[in-house]
């Protein structure tokens, strides 16, 4: 076999993840775990007014919990997405903002918040009909779920 017919016989397939390396691929995907959990991206979209203490994030957050929102903070900052500033005072104070690198990600992360509201209701028309059909599905004889 000649190596212009192993060429032909290669599958392309379309898609981001075409443009990967073989080495990238599993640190791309921890970036793309990061940057598009749904916690980073909501305190990535609060700071982007500029710093905020530990407690207005969490007042801000609605639903994250103190535990979570200590975890994702510390991940945004070993990416280097966001800073942490704590100040010697009484009480103490720490408050985190964006970086240059977390700056460069807040368009995007406005625009997928914007667009999880203009169409939320649309997603639950959607979801409430699939799941009463896969209910009715269900109750008929000889039909399976897949």
């Amino acid at each position: 076999m000649t190596s212009k017919n192993v060429r032909a016989n290669v599958r392309t397939v379309p898609g981001p993840c075409a443009h990967w390396g073989d080495l990238d691929a599993d640190f791309i995907r921890e970036v793309l775990d990061l940057v598009g959990d749904k916690w980073s991206i909501l305190v990535i979209g609060t700071l982007e007014g500029g710093p905020i203490r530990y407690s207005d994030l969490a007042y801000a957050i609605p639903g994250i919990s103190q535990r979570m929102l200590t975890l994702t903070l510390r991940r945004l900052q070993r990416d280097g997405l966001i800073t942490r500033a704590a100040y010697a005072e009484v009480p103490p104070r720490v408050e985190y903002a964006l970086t240059d690198l977390g700056n460069s990600l807040l368009s995007s992360v406005l625009q997928l918040s914007a667009w999880s509201v203009e169409h939320h209701r649309q997603i639950k028309m959607h979801r409430n009909g699939f799941d009463s059909d896969r209910d009715g599905d269900a109750k008929r004889p000889g039909l399976t779920r897949s």
